[in-house]
Protein backbone atom coordinates (compact mmCIF):
# COMPACT_ATOMS: atom_id res chain seq x y z
CA UNK A 1 0.00 0.00 0.00
CA UNK A 2 1.43 3.46 -0.68
CA UNK A 3 1.77 6.17 1.64
CA UNK A 4 -0.23 8.99 1.88
CA UNK A 5 0.51 12.20 0.20
CA UNK A 6 0.44 15.64 2.18
CA UNK A 7 1.82 17.53 5.19
CA UNK A 8 4.36 15.44 6.48
CA UNK A 9 3.57 17.02 10.24
CA UNK A 10 0.29 15.16 9.63
CA UNK A 11 2.64 11.79 9.97
CA UNK A 12 4.41 12.58 12.67
CA UNK A 13 4.07 11.70 16.37
CA UNK A 14 3.09 14.79 17.97
CA UNK A 15 5.00 15.68 21.46
CA UNK A 16 2.17 14.15 23.72
CA UNK A 17 2.11 10.94 22.44
CA UNK A 18 5.93 10.34 23.60
CA UNK A 19 6.55 8.27 26.69
CA UNK A 20 7.90 10.03 29.91
CA UNK A 21 11.70 9.13 30.97
CA UNK A 22 11.41 7.99 34.24
CA UNK A 23 13.41 9.78 36.39
CA UNK A 24 12.95 10.14 39.91
CA UNK A 25 12.49 14.26 41.04
CA UNK A 26 15.53 13.70 43.26
CA UNK A 27 17.30 12.42 40.13
CA UNK A 28 16.10 15.44 37.98
CA UNK A 29 17.84 18.28 40.12
CA UNK A 30 20.87 15.91 40.31
CA UNK A 31 21.27 15.28 36.72
CA UNK A 32 20.56 18.85 35.96
CA UNK A 33 23.60 19.90 38.39
CA UNK A 34 26.27 17.58 36.86
CA UNK A 35 25.06 18.35 33.14
CA UNK A 36 26.00 22.02 34.29
CA UNK A 37 28.99 20.86 36.08
CA UNK A 38 30.14 19.09 33.55
CA UNK A 39 30.00 21.22 31.21
CA UNK A 40 27.39 18.47 29.09
CA UNK A 41 25.05 21.78 28.15
CA UNK A 42 26.14 24.32 25.89
CA UNK A 43 23.92 27.24 25.05
CA UNK A 44 25.20 29.48 22.43
CA UNK A 45 22.97 32.50 20.94
CA UNK A 46 22.73 31.74 17.01
CA UNK A 47 20.85 32.83 14.01
CA UNK A 48 18.53 29.85 13.80
CA UNK A 49 15.54 32.49 11.95
CA UNK A 50 17.36 32.52 8.39
CA UNK A 51 16.98 30.29 5.97
CA UNK A 52 19.90 29.58 3.87
CA UNK A 53 18.50 30.63 0.74
CA UNK A 54 17.99 34.12 2.42
CA UNK A 55 21.94 34.01 3.24
CA UNK A 56 22.79 33.11 -0.42
CA UNK A 57 20.67 35.93 -1.97
CA UNK A 58 22.74 38.02 0.47
CA UNK A 59 25.92 37.38 -0.91
CA UNK A 60 24.57 37.31 -4.45
CA UNK A 61 23.80 40.67 -3.83
CA UNK A 62 26.23 42.18 -1.63
CA UNK A 63 29.68 40.99 -3.82
CA UNK A 64 28.89 38.26 -6.11
CA UNK A 65 31.44 35.07 -6.04
CA UNK A 66 31.90 31.74 -6.59
CA UNK A 67 29.41 29.27 -4.84
CA UNK A 68 30.18 26.02 -6.12
CA UNK A 69 32.69 24.49 -8.44
CA UNK A 70 33.84 20.62 -8.90
CA UNK A 71 34.23 17.31 -10.78
CA UNK A 72 33.83 18.78 -14.34
CA UNK A 73 31.26 21.82 -13.09
CA UNK A 74 31.05 24.82 -14.00
CA UNK A 75 31.73 27.53 -11.12
CA UNK A 76 28.35 28.39 -10.28
CA UNK A 77 28.47 31.75 -8.64
CA UNK A 78 26.17 32.43 -5.96
CA UNK A 79 23.35 34.84 -7.78
CA UNK A 80 23.95 31.74 -10.11
CA UNK A 81 22.63 29.63 -7.51
CA UNK A 82 20.33 31.97 -6.42
CA UNK A 83 18.32 32.52 -9.70
CA UNK A 84 18.65 28.14 -10.53
CA UNK A 85 17.06 27.38 -6.92
CA UNK A 86 14.38 30.23 -7.40
CA UNK A 87 13.44 28.84 -11.22
CA UNK A 88 13.03 25.53 -9.54
CA UNK A 89 10.99 26.72 -7.01
CA UNK A 90 8.11 27.80 -9.66
CA UNK A 91 8.98 24.30 -11.47
CA UNK A 92 7.70 22.56 -8.36
CA UNK A 93 4.88 25.05 -8.01
CA UNK A 94 3.65 24.23 -11.13
CA UNK A 95 4.13 20.53 -10.25
CA UNK A 96 1.24 20.66 -7.08
CA UNK A 97 4.12 20.75 -4.28
CA UNK A 98 2.78 22.66 -1.24
CA UNK A 99 4.13 23.42 1.99
CA UNK A 100 4.79 20.86 4.57
CA UNK A 101 4.59 17.83 1.26
CA UNK A 102 8.00 15.75 0.92
CA UNK A 103 10.11 16.24 -2.48
CA UNK A 104 12.63 13.82 -3.68
CA UNK A 105 15.64 14.71 -4.64
CA UNK A 106 18.15 12.22 -6.69
CA UNK A 107 21.11 12.11 -8.58
CA UNK A 108 24.54 12.64 -8.05
CA UNK A 109 26.03 14.81 -5.81
CA UNK A 110 26.21 18.07 -7.77
CA UNK A 111 25.30 22.33 -7.79
CA UNK A 112 21.81 21.19 -9.44
CA UNK A 113 21.16 18.97 -5.67
CA UNK A 114 22.11 22.01 -4.17
CA UNK A 115 20.02 24.32 -5.73
CA UNK A 116 17.12 21.69 -5.50
CA UNK A 117 17.27 21.93 -1.92
CA UNK A 118 17.55 25.40 -1.47
CA UNK A 119 13.90 25.39 -4.13
CA UNK A 120 12.47 23.07 -1.37
CA UNK A 121 13.26 25.64 1.32
CA UNK A 122 11.79 28.15 -0.62
CA UNK A 123 8.53 26.89 -0.89
CA UNK A 124 8.07 25.13 2.69
CA UNK A 125 8.14 21.57 1.59
CA UNK A 126 10.71 18.82 2.88
CA UNK A 127 14.06 17.34 1.36
CA UNK A 128 14.63 13.55 0.80
CA UNK A 129 17.53 12.30 -1.33
CA UNK A 130 17.61 9.48 -2.72
CA UNK A 131 21.22 8.27 -3.57
CA UNK A 132 22.29 7.75 -7.41
CA UNK A 133 24.01 4.09 -6.16
CA UNK A 134 20.57 2.74 -4.70
CA UNK A 135 19.14 -0.34 -5.96
CA UNK A 136 15.27 0.74 -7.15
CA UNK A 137 14.04 -1.20 -4.58
CA UNK A 138 15.51 1.05 -2.17
CA UNK A 139 14.74 3.92 -3.95
CA UNK A 140 10.88 2.81 -4.47
CA UNK A 141 11.02 2.10 -0.35
CA UNK A 142 12.09 5.52 0.88
CA UNK A 143 10.25 7.76 -1.83
CA UNK A 144 7.26 5.75 -0.95
CA UNK A 145 7.27 5.57 2.76
CA UNK A 146 8.48 9.64 2.93
CA UNK A 147 4.88 9.93 0.83
CA UNK A 148 6.82 11.57 -2.15
CA UNK A 149 4.81 12.91 -4.80
CA UNK A 150 7.93 14.29 -6.89
CA UNK A 151 11.32 13.25 -7.56
CA UNK A 152 13.45 15.99 -8.89
CA UNK A 153 16.31 14.37 -10.90
CA UNK A 154 19.53 15.97 -11.47
CA UNK A 155 20.66 13.78 -14.43
CA UNK A 156 23.65 15.99 -14.94
CA UNK A 157 25.65 13.44 -17.48
CA UNK A 158 26.98 11.73 -14.74
CA UNK A 159 25.78 8.03 -13.35
CA UNK A 160 22.75 6.58 -14.27
CA UNK A 161 19.49 7.08 -13.46
CA UNK A 162 17.51 3.84 -14.18
CA UNK A 163 17.42 2.71 -10.79
CA UNK A 164 16.04 6.08 -9.56
CA UNK A 165 13.67 5.89 -12.57
CA UNK A 166 12.38 2.66 -11.81
CA UNK A 167 12.11 2.80 -7.97
CA UNK A 168 10.07 6.32 -8.62
CA UNK A 169 7.57 4.79 -10.81
CA UNK A 170 7.48 1.71 -8.29
CA UNK A 171 6.54 4.35 -5.37
CA UNK A 172 4.28 6.04 -7.61
CA UNK A 173 6.40 9.05 -8.02
CA UNK A 174 6.47 11.49 -10.58
CA UNK A 175 10.27 12.22 -12.04
CA UNK A 176 10.94 15.46 -13.15
CA UNK A 177 14.25 16.60 -14.61
CA UNK A 178 15.80 19.40 -12.95
CA UNK A 179 17.03 20.75 -16.16
CA UNK A 180 13.16 21.31 -16.95
CA UNK A 181 13.09 24.30 -15.10
CA UNK A 182 15.75 26.12 -17.68
CA UNK A 183 13.70 29.12 -19.01
CA UNK A 184 11.24 29.40 -16.19
CA UNK A 185 10.40 32.68 -14.45
CA UNK A 186 12.03 32.93 -11.01
CA UNK A 187 9.79 32.25 -7.96
CA UNK A 188 8.85 35.71 -6.89
CA UNK A 189 8.03 35.01 -2.79
CA UNK A 190 9.38 35.14 0.34
CA UNK A 191 11.02 32.12 1.79
CA UNK A 192 8.50 30.09 4.01
CA UNK A 193 9.17 29.86 6.76
CA UNK A 194 6.53 29.55 9.66
CA UNK A 195 7.74 28.16 12.82
CA UNK A 196 11.46 27.43 13.76
CA UNK A 197 10.32 23.71 14.03
CA UNK A 198 9.45 23.16 10.84
CA UNK A 199 10.09 20.21 9.25
CA UNK A 200 13.06 20.53 6.77
CA UNK A 201 14.20 17.07 5.79
CA UNK A 202 14.11 13.15 6.39
CA UNK A 203 16.83 11.42 6.05
CA UNK A 204 16.38 7.10 5.84
CA UNK A 205 18.47 5.24 8.25
CA UNK A 206 18.73 1.55 8.18
CA UNK A 207 16.36 -0.51 10.86
CA UNK A 208 16.78 -3.54 12.29
CA UNK A 209 13.89 -4.85 10.72
CA UNK A 210 15.01 -3.73 7.04
CA UNK A 211 12.73 -1.37 6.56
CA UNK A 212 13.99 2.00 6.59
CA UNK A 213 13.50 4.64 9.26
CA UNK A 214 13.01 8.35 7.74
CA UNK A 215 13.95 10.57 10.57
CA UNK A 216 12.64 14.09 10.09
CA UNK A 217 15.09 17.44 11.35
CA UNK A 218 13.59 20.70 11.33
CA UNK A 219 14.47 23.57 10.69
CA UNK A 220 15.90 24.72 13.68
CA UNK A 221 18.03 21.52 14.63
CA UNK A 222 19.41 21.52 10.79
CA UNK A 223 20.66 25.62 10.70
CA UNK A 224 21.87 25.00 14.30
CA UNK A 225 24.13 22.21 13.16
CA UNK A 226 25.41 24.59 10.53
CA UNK A 227 26.37 26.99 12.73
CA UNK A 228 27.83 24.73 15.29
CA UNK A 229 30.70 23.56 12.72
CA UNK A 230 31.06 27.20 11.96
CA UNK A 231 31.85 28.20 15.26
CA UNK A 232 33.81 24.83 16.08
CA UNK A 233 36.05 25.33 12.90
CA UNK A 234 35.91 28.62 13.35
CA UNK A 235 34.77 28.70 9.26
CA UNK A 236 35.67 32.02 7.54
CA UNK A 237 34.09 32.95 3.56
CA UNK A 238 37.75 31.76 2.61
CA UNK A 239 36.73 28.10 3.26
CA UNK A 240 35.96 25.36 1.00
CA UNK A 241 34.36 22.54 2.03
CA UNK A 242 34.79 19.21 0.13
CA UNK A 243 31.46 18.06 -0.30
CA UNK A 244 32.06 14.38 -0.41
CA UNK A 245 28.84 12.62 1.19
CA UNK A 246 26.67 10.41 -0.84
CA UNK A 247 23.27 11.96 -0.74
CA UNK A 248 21.97 9.38 1.84
CA UNK A 249 24.17 9.99 4.67
CA UNK A 250 23.35 12.92 7.06
CA UNK A 251 26.96 14.95 6.50
CA UNK A 252 26.06 15.51 3.25
CA UNK A 253 23.72 18.31 4.39
CA UNK A 254 26.38 20.84 6.01
CA UNK A 255 29.23 19.57 3.31
CA UNK A 256 26.87 21.31 0.77
CA UNK A 257 24.90 23.68 2.60
CA UNK A 258 27.16 25.33 5.62
CA UNK A 259 29.68 27.61 3.52
CA UNK A 260 27.24 29.28 2.00
CA UNK A 261 26.27 30.99 5.41
CA UNK A 262 29.54 32.77 5.01
CA UNK A 263 30.08 33.05 1.63
CA UNK A 264 32.56 30.23 1.28
CA UNK A 265 32.92 27.90 -1.62
CA UNK A 266 31.77 24.09 -1.84
CA UNK A 267 33.92 22.26 -3.85
CA UNK A 268 31.70 18.82 -5.25
CA UNK A 269 34.02 15.70 -5.10
CA UNK A 270 32.73 12.95 -7.58
CA UNK A 271 33.02 9.23 -6.33
CA UNK A 272 35.98 8.48 -8.92
CA UNK A 273 38.04 10.81 -7.27
CA UNK A 274 36.44 10.92 -3.38
CA UNK A 275 37.50 7.31 -3.53
CA UNK A 276 40.90 7.12 -4.92
CA UNK A 277 43.28 8.62 -2.51
CA UNK A 278 45.67 9.54 -4.23
CA UNK A 279 43.06 11.53 -6.66
CA UNK A 280 41.79 12.89 -3.77
CA UNK A 281 44.36 14.25 -2.35
CA UNK A 282 45.49 16.08 -5.84
CA UNK A 283 42.16 17.56 -5.60
CA UNK A 284 42.34 19.31 -2.20
CA UNK A 285 45.65 20.77 -3.22
CA UNK A 286 44.75 21.69 -6.68
CA UNK A 287 41.12 23.06 -5.53
CA UNK A 288 42.40 24.76 -2.49
CA UNK A 289 39.80 22.72 -0.45
CA UNK A 290 40.53 23.88 3.35
CA UNK A 291 38.14 21.32 4.97
CA UNK A 292 37.39 17.30 4.53
CA UNK A 293 35.27 14.96 6.04
CA UNK A 294 36.14 11.44 6.05
CA UNK A 295 35.22 7.68 7.75
CA UNK A 296 38.36 7.13 9.12
CA UNK A 297 38.91 4.43 6.73
CA UNK A 298 39.41 6.60 4.25
CA UNK A 299 41.39 8.59 6.38
CA UNK A 300 43.83 6.00 6.35
CA UNK A 301 44.25 5.16 3.29
CA UNK A 302 44.92 8.97 2.45
CA UNK A 303 47.87 9.02 4.98
CA UNK A 304 49.07 5.24 3.20
CA UNK A 305 49.24 7.17 -0.23
CA UNK A 306 50.92 10.14 1.32
CA UNK A 307 53.76 8.69 3.63
CA UNK A 308 57.17 9.32 2.31
CA UNK A 309 57.76 6.47 -0.05
CA UNK A 310 54.29 5.93 -1.55
CA UNK A 311 53.33 6.60 -5.01
CA UNK A 312 51.71 9.94 -4.19
CA UNK A 313 54.66 11.50 -2.46
CA UNK A 314 57.41 9.93 -4.63
CA UNK A 315 59.91 10.68 -1.59
CA UNK A 316 62.39 8.39 0.45
CA UNK A 317 63.38 10.72 2.64
CA UNK A 318 61.68 12.20 5.84
CA UNK A 319 59.26 14.95 5.44
CA UNK A 320 60.30 18.89 6.46
CA UNK A 321 57.63 21.05 6.84
CA UNK A 322 58.05 22.41 3.81
CA UNK A 323 57.49 19.10 1.76
CA UNK A 324 54.48 17.99 3.77
CA UNK A 325 51.57 16.93 2.23
CA UNK A 326 48.31 19.17 1.76
CA UNK A 327 49.50 22.28 3.04
CA UNK A 328 46.32 24.16 2.56
CA UNK A 329 44.13 21.91 5.21
CA UNK A 330 42.98 22.99 7.83
CA UNK A 331 40.84 20.30 9.56
CA UNK A 332 40.01 16.72 9.02
CA UNK A 333 37.07 15.86 10.30
CA UNK A 334 36.65 11.67 11.28
CA UNK A 335 32.99 10.54 11.25
CA UNK A 336 30.91 7.87 10.96
CA UNK A 337 33.27 4.70 12.52
CA UNK A 338 35.17 5.22 15.46
CA UNK A 339 37.91 7.01 14.90
CA UNK A 340 41.59 4.67 16.75
CA UNK A 341 44.16 6.49 18.86
CA UNK A 342 47.06 4.58 16.35
CA UNK A 343 45.14 6.14 13.91
CA UNK A 344 45.41 9.67 15.30
CA UNK A 345 48.84 9.35 16.25
CA UNK A 346 49.73 8.90 12.64
CA UNK A 347 47.54 11.86 11.66
CA UNK A 348 49.11 13.87 14.23
CA UNK A 349 52.74 13.33 13.38
CA UNK A 350 52.16 14.00 9.40
CA UNK A 351 49.24 16.29 9.51
CA UNK A 352 50.24 19.03 12.13
CA UNK A 353 49.35 21.83 10.70
CA UNK A 354 45.72 20.13 9.71
CA UNK A 355 43.82 19.49 12.88
CA UNK A 356 41.88 16.45 13.96
CA UNK A 357 38.38 16.80 14.70
CA UNK A 358 36.33 13.78 16.43
CA UNK A 359 32.62 14.51 15.16
CA UNK A 360 29.88 12.11 16.82
CA UNK A 361 25.86 12.56 16.35
CA UNK A 362 22.76 10.24 15.11
CA UNK A 363 20.88 11.25 11.88
CA UNK A 364 17.82 11.91 14.42
CA UNK A 365 19.90 14.88 16.21
CA UNK A 366 20.83 16.87 13.02
CA UNK A 367 23.80 15.09 12.44
CA UNK A 368 26.91 15.76 14.91
CA UNK A 369 26.00 16.68 19.22
CA UNK A 370 29.32 16.40 19.73
CA UNK A 371 33.43 17.69 18.47
CA UNK A 372 36.63 16.56 20.15
CA UNK A 373 39.69 18.58 18.72
CA UNK A 374 42.46 14.83 18.65
CA UNK A 375 45.97 15.97 20.84
CA UNK A 376 48.47 14.08 21.92
CA UNK A 377 47.09 13.72 25.78
CA UNK A 378 44.30 12.07 24.36
CA UNK A 379 46.51 9.06 22.16
CA UNK A 380 47.53 7.22 26.27
CA UNK A 381 43.45 6.55 26.24
CA UNK A 382 42.36 3.41 24.97
CA UNK A 383 39.67 4.95 23.30
CA UNK A 384 39.51 8.34 21.91
CA UNK A 385 36.93 11.24 23.13
CA UNK A 386 33.92 12.15 21.34
CA UNK A 387 34.35 15.48 22.89
CA UNK A 388 31.45 17.88 24.84
CA UNK A 389 28.58 18.92 23.27
CA UNK A 390 27.72 21.24 20.05
CA UNK A 391 26.30 24.56 20.23
CA UNK A 392 22.62 24.36 21.66
CA UNK A 393 23.04 20.34 22.63
CA UNK A 394 22.13 19.28 26.16
CA UNK A 395 23.85 15.56 26.86
CA UNK A 396 23.23 13.26 30.03
CA UNK A 397 24.73 10.46 30.95
CA UNK A 398 21.92 8.53 32.41
CA UNK A 399 22.18 4.56 34.20
CA UNK A 400 18.65 2.23 34.38
CA UNK A 401 18.42 1.22 37.42
CA UNK A 402 16.95 -2.52 37.91
CA UNK A 403 13.46 -0.87 38.96
CA UNK A 404 13.35 0.86 35.50
CA UNK A 405 14.01 4.31 36.95
CA UNK A 406 17.14 6.40 35.59
CA UNK A 407 19.66 7.92 37.10
CA UNK A 408 22.83 10.53 36.30
CA UNK A 409 25.98 9.33 36.08
CA UNK A 410 29.21 11.22 37.66
CA UNK A 411 32.87 11.52 36.04
CA UNK A 412 34.58 8.12 35.71
CA UNK A 413 30.84 6.52 35.45
CA UNK A 414 29.54 4.62 32.29
CA UNK A 415 26.00 5.17 30.92
CA UNK A 416 23.74 5.69 28.28
CA UNK A 417 23.81 8.61 26.44
CA UNK A 418 20.80 10.60 25.88
CA UNK A 419 20.54 13.86 23.76
CA UNK A 420 18.12 17.04 24.25
CA UNK A 421 18.23 20.88 22.90
CA UNK A 422 17.13 21.91 19.68
CA UNK A 423 19.08 19.44 17.84
CA UNK A 424 16.64 17.06 18.55
CA UNK A 425 14.40 15.52 15.42
CA UNK A 426 10.79 15.31 15.41
CA UNK A 427 11.36 11.53 15.30
CA UNK A 428 10.12 9.17 12.35
CA UNK A 429 7.38 9.98 9.25
CA UNK A 430 4.82 7.51 9.79
CA UNK A 431 6.25 5.49 12.69
CA UNK A 432 4.73 5.96 15.98
CA UNK A 433 5.94 2.64 17.05
CA UNK A 434 9.71 3.07 16.29
CA UNK A 435 9.30 7.17 17.29
CA UNK A 436 8.55 5.60 20.73
CA UNK A 437 11.11 3.25 21.28
CA UNK A 438 13.92 6.25 20.38
CA UNK A 439 12.62 9.16 21.58
CA UNK A 440 11.05 10.61 25.03
CA UNK A 441 9.10 14.31 26.77
CA UNK A 442 12.55 15.66 27.84
CA UNK A 443 12.11 15.41 31.81
CA UNK A 444 14.74 17.80 32.50
CA UNK A 445 12.98 21.06 31.06
CA UNK A 446 13.97 23.77 29.10
CA UNK A 447 14.22 22.14 25.84
CA UNK A 448 13.16 24.07 22.61
CA UNK A 449 11.73 21.17 21.26
CA UNK A 450 10.36 19.27 24.51
CA UNK A 451 11.65 15.57 23.51
CA UNK A 452 15.13 13.86 24.50
CA UNK A 453 16.34 11.00 21.84
CA UNK A 454 17.96 7.56 23.65
CA UNK A 455 20.88 7.14 21.02
CA UNK A 456 21.34 3.54 22.40
CA UNK A 457 24.96 4.39 22.72
CA UNK A 458 27.15 3.26 25.79
CA UNK A 459 29.67 6.77 26.85
CA UNK A 460 32.00 7.40 29.93
CA UNK A 461 32.29 10.45 31.70
CA UNK A 462 35.72 11.25 31.76
CA UNK A 463 37.02 13.94 34.34
CA UNK A 464 39.10 16.73 33.72
CA UNK A 465 42.64 16.12 32.84
CA UNK A 466 41.31 11.91 31.71
CA UNK A 467 41.97 13.22 28.11
CA UNK A 468 44.15 15.52 26.54
CA UNK A 469 41.60 18.22 27.98
CA UNK A 470 41.16 20.35 30.81
CA UNK A 471 37.78 19.82 31.43
CA UNK A 472 35.54 16.76 31.55
CA UNK A 473 34.71 15.42 27.83
CA UNK A 474 32.94 11.97 26.91
CA UNK A 475 33.93 8.41 25.76
CA UNK A 476 32.33 6.51 23.29
CA UNK A 477 31.97 2.71 24.36
CA UNK A 478 30.25 1.41 22.12
CA UNK A 479 26.72 0.13 21.80
CA UNK A 480 24.77 -0.51 24.70
CA UNK A 481 23.84 -3.99 23.20
CA UNK A 482 27.46 -5.02 22.73
CA UNK A 483 27.87 -5.28 26.40
CA UNK A 484 28.35 -8.64 27.92
CA UNK A 485 28.51 -10.69 30.98
CA UNK A 486 31.54 -13.30 31.27
CA UNK A 487 31.46 -15.22 34.14
CA UNK A 488 29.70 -12.88 36.33
CA UNK A 489 32.14 -9.86 35.02
CA UNK A 490 30.76 -7.13 32.68
CA UNK A 491 32.68 -6.58 29.57
CA UNK A 492 32.42 -3.94 26.65
CA UNK A 493 33.58 -5.42 23.37
CA UNK A 494 34.48 -1.98 21.98
CA UNK A 495 36.85 -2.18 24.52
CA UNK A 496 38.50 -5.01 23.59
CA UNK A 497 38.96 -4.30 20.14
CA UNK A 498 40.07 -0.84 20.92
CA UNK A 499 43.01 -2.61 22.69
CA UNK A 500 44.08 -4.94 19.41
CA UNK A 501 43.92 -2.10 17.30
CA UNK A 502 46.51 -0.54 19.49
CA UNK A 503 48.97 -2.91 18.19
CA UNK A 504 50.81 -2.02 14.77
CA UNK A 505 50.37 -5.01 12.44
CA UNK A 506 46.37 -5.26 13.14
CA UNK A 507 44.40 -2.47 10.74
CA UNK A 508 40.93 -3.39 12.45
CA UNK A 509 39.51 -5.97 14.57
CA UNK A 510 36.31 -7.05 15.39
CA UNK A 511 35.05 -9.23 18.70
CA UNK A 512 32.11 -11.51 19.05
CA UNK A 513 31.24 -14.04 21.95
CA UNK A 514 31.08 -17.81 21.02
CA UNK A 515 28.59 -19.31 23.46
CA UNK A 516 29.27 -23.34 23.33
CA UNK A 517 27.51 -25.97 25.66
CA UNK A 518 28.58 -27.00 29.26
CA UNK A 519 30.33 -29.88 28.73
Amino acid sequence: MMSARGPAVDRLLPLAGLPALDVPAAELARARELTARHGMVREAGVDLADPVITRVERFAAERDRPAITGDGARVLSYSGLAAQARRLATLLEDEGVEPGTVVGVGGPRSASVIAAFLAIELVGALYVPADETWPAGRVRDVLDQAGASVLLLADDGAGDAEALRQGAADAGCRVVRIAAADGLEPWPGEPRLDALDQPRYVLFTSGSTGRPKGAVVEHQGMVNHLWAKIVDLELTGADVVAFTAPLGFDISIWQMLCPLLLGGRVDVVGDEVAHDPVAFARAVDDRGITIVELVPTMVRHLLDDLAPGSRESGATTPQTPRQRPLPGLRWMIATGEELPAELSRRWLDAMPHARLLNAYGPTECSDDVTHHTVTAGDLRLLRLPIGTPVVNARLYVLREGDDGTWAACDAGETGELFVGGVVVGRGYLGDDERTREAFYRDPFGDSPTGRLYRTGDAVRLLGAGEGGEDRPTLQYLGRVDRQVKIAGVRMELGEIEAVLQRHPSVGAAAVVVHEYPAG
